[in-house]
């Protein structure tokens, strides 16, 4: 299976925007996207973590694939999220794969915990009924063992890792074992929430490829980090991480969904008309917005 060609940059997990009645807005939400190509996304991840994946409908999701599909236009490489039930999963990917997407990120099942080999099987599966390479997602119940991670780069539909895990120790055995398969060329990528505050540990380890959830909603803040991070700017990535990363993860934390809440909120406080985000996850409150208003100008400040 032909590997994807991803460009330089970070990976774009864009928002899914819903109209004021609550249903998909696929002109806004292709807007976004198209954003964030011309600000310089390596690829697109469509209806995945930012993009509440958890909380559209088989439908929904086939149109946001579809209008990202459109803004995407080939340039770099389009990605769906697949995850959930099991029969969701395949659903959903089957849906990305008749519009236009190259992978998919393969996110945890619902709510079961399964053996090793259940979490392999759940991978294959989702791949042999979209017909569509995987990146796998590693974190909550889908936490994948060195035996399980070497059986299946072993499979050719599998082309990367995501690691939201956090264990860096691990993560450098999964390239290791990558390598020591022959699959050097796989993508692996940072993750975490907020993975600039984590990017120097696995860029020491080989994993240069790190999600912006920041580029979603600020991708002049995200691409000034990035630049230093690439030219060993010490300086400016302190100064970003001290002065804007660091607080932002102090104020993402207040509240559990704030991961995607704020940066929903950071789009429309830059005049986008994104919506609000779907239960269970909640908007932020006023202080919590006006503390991100500030710290949105103060990260504007830093890299103008």
């Amino acid at each position: 299976m032909t590997a994807l060609t991803f460009r330089p940059g970070v990976m774009f997990f864009p928002v899914t925007a819903f109209d004021p009645s609550g249903a998909v807005d696929a002109a806004v939400t292709a807007r976004h996207i198209r954003a964030g190509i011309e600000a310089g996304a390596a690829a697109v991840f469509a209806a995945c973590g930012t993009g509440e994946f958890h909380a559209l409908g088989t439908d929904e999701y086939a149109t946001v694939l579809t209008a990202a599909s459109a803004a995407v236009a080939g340039e770099v490489p389009l990605i769906g999220g697949a995850g959930g039930p099991l029969g969701h999963a395949m659903a959903v990917g089957r849906a990305a794969r008749e519009a236009g997407a190259d992978a998919l990120l393969v996110l945890p099942p619902y709510l079961v915990g399964g053996t090793q080999a259940g979490l392999v099987a759940y991978v294959e599966q989702i791949a042999e009924a979209s017909g569509l390479p995987v990146v796998i997602y590693h974190r909550g119940a889908a936490q994948f063992t060195v035996d399980s991670i070497r059986h299946l780069v072993r499979d050719p539909r599998v082309i990367g890792i995501k690691d939201g895990v956090g264990d860096v120790a691990l993560m450098q055995q999964f390239v290791l074992t990558a390598a020591e398969e022959g699959r050097g060329e796989l993508l692996f990528f940072n993750g975490l929430l907020t993975a600039e505050a984590s990017q120097a540990a696995y860029t020491a380890i080989g994993v240069p490829r790190y999600s912006s959830a920041v580029f979603a909603m600020a991708p002049a803040i995200s691409a000034a980090f990035l630049r230093a991070h690439e030219a060993h700017d010490t300086a400016t990535q302190d100064r970003l991480l001290t002065e804007f990363f660091f607080p932002l993860v102090k104020l993402r934390d207040t509240t559990p969904g704030y991961a995607v809440s704020l940066i929903k909120a950071g789009l429309r406080i830059a005049g986008e008309p994104v919506g609000s985000v779907r239960a269970p996850l909640v908007d932020p409150s006023p202080e919590h917005l006006d503390r991100l208003t500030a710290l949105l100008a103060h990260g504007d400040r830093l890299v103008s």
